[in-house]
């Protein structure tokens, strides 16, 4: 019925990040002169997608947040599937890719404004071997340091820095065999980055062409890793170096890889793999975000 007061459930990761925000405190003091609807849930370690879909079916809301990083959000927008409900975000995670993507501030107060105040678009998501991607995936280097930060005790920035500096001098370079489209690529690469969105949570853009709109995604060759490159795609935002970097667009992709090597998808580590299968889901996903966007 029209002007029924609209219901928020707030599914709250409490391992995401190493920030000292209280979500549920802030949550609940944003909200409770407003005309929303809210209840808050948080993740214990043992759920997933099953047990979270019917917490979802039972608490009835109009829309659901993912309070975390893009490991939440990917569990909420599987969670979901189906069930035509937007999803927002609250950044409480260590990088924060996804909320970075779509101009969310970090600021929990102003990252709810956007909650209450922000309209909704379709996105569309990449399945990547059977997994929803929202944000990034990639084998190889990257992805090898994403094990290792998980092992980290420290978290944040440093933490990355470090699992990063220790990956950089034991990872090796894969020969990979790339089907884009009809497009064949053949390369010795430290990494190859699938990419429905620009940059990584460190600011790193790595796919200066990326749209999250679009009807492509795009594939990222890093031939060899290199401190100029990183330097170029953190700060500059110049053209690539084609003799370390390239670029494609394609809608579906094949890779093919000699060895297994670690892989990743939205920040959440997938173990190994030698062989990767992507395709484009069009419009899969409803965000609330910014009323303006720059895309």
């Amino acid at each position: 019925m029209p002007g029924n007061p609209v219901k928020l459930l707030f599914i709250i990761n409490p391992g995401s990040g190493n920030n000292k925000t209280d979500w549920k405190q802030e949550i609940q003091t944003y909200f409770q002169q407003s005309s929303f609807i809210i209840e808050l849930f948080e993740l214990s370690q043992a759920y997933n997608t099953s047990k979270l879909k019917d917490t979802i079916l039972k608490a009835k809301p109009d829309r659901v947040i993912a309070v975390g990083g893009d490991g939440t959000l990917k569990l909420v927008a599987e969670s979901t599937e189906g069930m035509n409900l937007p999803i927002g975000l609250l950044p409480a995670g260590s990088a924060n890719g996804m909320a970075n993507e779509l101009g969310i501030p970090v600021i929990p107060a102003e990252a709810m404004d956007i909650i209450a105040k922000g309209s909704t678009r379709k996105i569309h998501l990449t399945e990547i071997n059977n997994e929803k991607c929202i944000h990034l995936s990639d084998i190889g280097f990257n992805a090898f340091v994403v094990k290792k930060f998980e092992s980290e005790k420290r978290r944040g920035m440093w933490g990355y820095v470090k699992a990063a500096w220790k990956v950089l001098w034991a990872h090796n370079r894969l020969k990979v065999r790339i089907k884009a489209d009809n497009k064949l690529i053949q390369r010795e690469a430290a990494m190859v980055v699938i990419a429905n969105a620009t940059k990584y949570g460190t600011g790193v853009v790595i796919n200066p062409a990326g749209k999250l709109d679009d009807d492509l995604f795009e594939i990222v060759i890093i031939k060899k890793i290199s401190f100029k490159e990183i330097f170029k795609m953190r700060f500059t935002h110049s053209s690539f170096d084609t003799s370390k970097t390239e670029l494609f667009q394609a809608s579906s992709l094949e890779i093919h890889s000699r060895r297994k090597a670690h892989f990743q998808v939205d920040g959440e580590y997938m173990g190994k793999t030698n062989k990767i299968h992507a395709r484009i889901l069009p419009a899969a996903l409803e965000i609330i975000a910014p009323r303006y966007q720059p895309q």
